[in-house]
C-alpha cells in the first residue's frame, strides 16, 4: 500500500537521530508539516511524518473502516523501513496507541508519546467529557459518526485559547472522517498491550489545556508505561498546530538532547 511520508532533510554538519511522526485521528501528516518538520530539520533532526492508510494523500480511503491499530503499526513499521536510520517514533493522540502498537514487535531509539489515549482507551474520557462538556462531547460523537465537526467544535477540541480564523479555517478544511474499527480499537477491543514488546526510554507530554485528553490521564499513562512525564503549559490538544506549538517543539528537543539522540 503506498503512504505518503513527508520528509524534511536536515543541512547539520553532524546530524542527529531522524525523527518520524505519527499522527492523530481526523488528520494526517500535513499537521506535523505546518511548524515542526521544518524546525525540527533546522535543529538537526530529520524530520519525517506518516499518513496512515487512509488519510492524507495515502491509499486506502475507500477502505478506512477495514482498518484498526494494528494496521496502522504495520505503516509505522514500513516508514522505517524506507528510512535510512533507526528514528525516534512520536506518536499524537491516537498515534501515540499506534506507537506502543508497532513497539510490541518493533524497536526504535525512543518513544515520545503526546497527549496519549490513555492505555486503558477512550471510554473513561468519553464519560467524563459527556458529563461536564455535553456540547462538545456532541459535536464530537457527531464527528465519530461520519460527520464534520463545526469550526467552533473543532476550535475548542483542538486548542487552548483563540486560535487565528484563517488558521482554524485551514485546520478545519483538511480535517477528515476516521475509522470506525480504529475508534472501536481506541475503546478497549485492540489496546497495545502494556507487557509486550520493546521497552524503549519514553517520554509522555500531556497539555495544560487539553480538552480531549486531560492532563492528568496523560500522566497516568506515563505511569502505567514506567516513562517520564513533562506537562506543556497553556496549550491545547493540538500541541502541533496550536499558537504556543514551539514551546511544545522546545520541550521535545530538550528531552532528546538529554538522551543523546
Amino acid at each position: 500500500m503506498r503512504l505518503e511520508v513527508l520528509s524534511r532533510e536536515t543541512r547539520a554538519p553532524a546530524p542527529k537521530t531522524p525523527l518520524l511522526f505519527v499522527h492523530g485521528a481526523y488528520v494526517g501528516a500535513w499537521c506535523w508539516e505546518e511548524h515542526f518538520l521544518d524546525w525540527f530539520a533546522a535543529k538537526g533532526h530529520a524530520a519525517h511524518a506518516l499518513s496512515l492508510r487512509g488519510h492524507g494523500a495515502s491509499e486506502g480511503r475507500r477502505r478506512l473502516d477495514d482498518f484498526g491499530l494494528a494496521d496502522y503499526a504495520e505503516d509505522v513499521a514500513s516508514a522505517l523501513a524506507g528510512l535510512p536510520a533507526p528514528a525516534v517514533l512520536i506518536g499524537h493522540s491516537m498515534g501515540a496507541l499506534v506507537v506502543q502498537k508497532f513497539l510490541e514487535k518493533g524497536q526504535a531509539p525512543a518513544a515520545v508519546l503526546a497527549c496519549p489515549v490513555p492505555a486503558y482507551g477512550l471510554l473513561p474520557s468519553s464519560f467524563a467529557m459527556a458529563w461536564t462538556r455535553p456540547a462538545l462531547f456532541a459535536g464530537l460523537n457527531a464527528v465519530a459518526s461520519g460527520g464534520r465537526a463545526s469550526p467552533e467544535v473543532l476550535g475548542e477540541a483542538l486548542f487552548g485559547g483563540s486560535i487565528a480564523p484563517e488558521r482554524l479555517a485551514r485546520c478545519h478544511e483538511r480535517m477528515q472522517r476516521e475509522s470506525r474499527r480504529a475508534l472501536l480499537d481506541m475503546s478497549g477491543w485492540g489496546l497495545p498491550s502494556l507487557f509486550r514488546g520493546a521497552r524503549v526510554p519514553t517520554l509522555v507530554l500531556g497539555a495544560e489545556k487539553d480538552s480531549l485528553i486531560a492532563h492528568r490521564e496523560a500522566e497516568a499513562s506515563a505511569r502505567m508505561l514506567g516513562a517520564e512525564y513533562r506537562l506543556l503549559r497553556g496549550i491545547g490538544h493540538a500541541i502541533m498546530l496550536d499558537e504556543p506549538w514551539e514551546s511544545a517543539a522546545e520541550a521535545l528537543l530538550g528531552w532528546l538532547e538529554e538522551k543523546g539522540l
